[in-house]
């Protein structure tokens, strides 16, 4: 093809875009999807790790990275990957990241003959396991950064890095550790990365961080087994009704927070004038927004973004496919915090305790089940401005810029343990079904991902980004939001 037009970042550009059009990139996805990289599945160990040294590092290498494979510090759990490019000691250094885990295929619920283990296209969509999630984005990322070496024959005019893990999907674990282990071969001056949606398919996003997770599970059990419901109605414990009028203390029918230390402070407002006005769903396949639900007297936006939900993700007692006319044995709710900067998550677990303690359900288990913390870099971040500004050159619009991801995503391992300004440039959409049947990429998300990713890989290599170091090293001074 020519390409002889075509110069500097554009030629840089133009190459990546015509990865996308000419099939190579989806040649490139089909592989990888093909890989059933299940992290829930322990038969699926052979394929996580295989998926680094037989795919990823060959890529990266052929890149001029070096590459290993480091063992997982959590037993049980699949490796992870560091690569390196190093052109000179005294240049910035960029850190990126990724995952090549899924979750479960379901297979048997994917649309007519739609397959999670191969790439389907349809309508501008990309179908596949992992398409959204995260192969087809950092496939992308990928493939620009390959376009930016070969336009500048070979160099990039700054040093990269790659932490790569397999285990995402459930929680990465052993992430942290290997962050706070090999934080000398991790250090770095710059994060950038691809994961989680954009605000709406036809907006171009950039987040800065995500929301915090708690999770946690409640048993009311009061070891008398199932019951005749008439033989014992009314004189013994019913640890669904229980558990009800437990769950019912902490969140009301209107999906609002109950609990004063689970809720959010207030919004800071450089982030509310970021997120006020942002539009949630409205797309095809979006589910349908309940104004009345949650917060009162917030947008949609600042209610997605700004606050905290408590989120019920199961209750369980008894059968309701064949019931029985007996009392259950035992009730059990998990539940979930998602939560912003500024609350105080790690005392979720001493606080519930007390809080049911004070409402006479002492008896009542709680079991804590893991979390993440939240995090929001600086809006006004000199990272920020540099990334905005590129990502404005390559598309002739200005990408919007969330504070945070409603959902939970593993960055403090880099915004906490390793103490980089994070930005987040994600290449898929709401509706995009990762973790369920049909999985998709969106062929126009692609095209501009490519794009935006390309013009930002360039632009770190050009002389006016030293001065970005440089105000780095100012910021370093402050500490960043966690």
């Amino acid at each position: 093809m020519n390409h002889q037009h075509f110069y500097g970042r554009d030629l840089a550009i133009h190459l990546a875009a015509t990865k996308v059009s000419t099939g190579q990139l989806y040649k490139l996805l089909e592989r990888r999807i093909s890989r059933q990289t299940v992290s829930q599945d322990p038969s699926c160990a052979e394929q996580l790790r295989r998926y680094l040294t037989d795919d990823i590092a060959p890529s990266l290498e052929g890149m001029g990275f070096s590459c290993r494979i480091i063992e997982n510090p959590k037993p049980g759990h699949p490796p992870l990957l560091i690569g390196h490019r190093i052109e000179d000691s005294e240049l910035p250094t960029l850190l990126t990241y990724g995952h090549g885990d899924v979750t479960s295929g379901q297979d048997e619920l994917w649309s007519g003959d739609l397959s999670p283990w191969s790439t389907t296209f349809e309508k501008g969509r990309i179908y596949g396991r992992g398409s959204a999630d995260n192969k087809g984005q950092h496939s992308i990322n990928l493939a620009a950064l390959e376009s930016v070496i070969e336009a500048r024959k070979g160099t990039l005019g700054y040093n990269i890095k790659m932490l790569f893990e397999m285990s995402e999907e459930i929680g990465s674990p052993g992430l942290e550790e290997v962050c706070k282990a090999y934080r000398e071969e991790l250090a770095s001056d710059l994060f950038l990365a691809s994961d989680g949606p954009r605000i709406r398919h036809d907006m171009p996003t950039l987040f800065l961080g995500s929301r915090g997770v708690v999770q946690f599970r409640l048993i009311a059990d009061p070891g008398n087994g199932a019951r005749h419901s008439g033989n014992w109605g009314g004189i013994i414990t019913n640890p669904a009704a229980e558990l009800a009028n437990a769950v019912a203390t902490l969140i009301s029918p209107t999906g609002k927070i109950l609990a004063d230390f689970l809720r959010a402070p207030e919004i800071p407002d450089d982030v509310a004038r970021l997120i006020r006005d942002l539009p949630v769903g409205g797309s095809d396949g979006d589910p349908e927004v309940n104004p009345a639900w949650g917060e009162a007297g917030l947008t949609d936006g600042e209610r997605l973004y700004g606050t905290n939900t408590l989120e019920i993700v199961g209750f369980s007692a008894g059968r309701t496919d064949k019931p029985v006319g007996a009392i259950p044995e035992r009730a059990e709710a998990i539940l979930q915090l998602r939560f912003v900067k500024g609350t105080d998550w790690q005392a979720v677990e001493r606080n519930l305790r007390e809080h049911l303690d004070a409402q006479g359900l002492g008896h009542i288990e709680v079991q804590h089940a893991g979390g993440y913390a939240a995090t929001r870099l600086d809006p006004a971040h000199p990272w920020v401005e540099f990334v905005t500004r590129s990502a404005a050159d390559s598309l002739g619009e200005t990408p919007s810029v969330l504070p945070n991801l409603g959902g939970t995503i593993p960055n403090h391992c880099f915004s906490d343990v390793l103490r980089l300004p994070t930005v987040w440039l994600p290449h898929s959409y709401p509706s995009c079904k990762q973790h369920a049947p049909d999985e998709h990429l969106l062929e126009n998300i692609v095209e501009e991902g490519i794009k935006l990713a390309a013009g930002i890989f360039w632009d770190l290599g050009e002389p006016s980004s030293r001065g970005l170091a440089e105000r780095m090293d100012t910021c370093r001074e402050a500490p960043l939001d966690a």
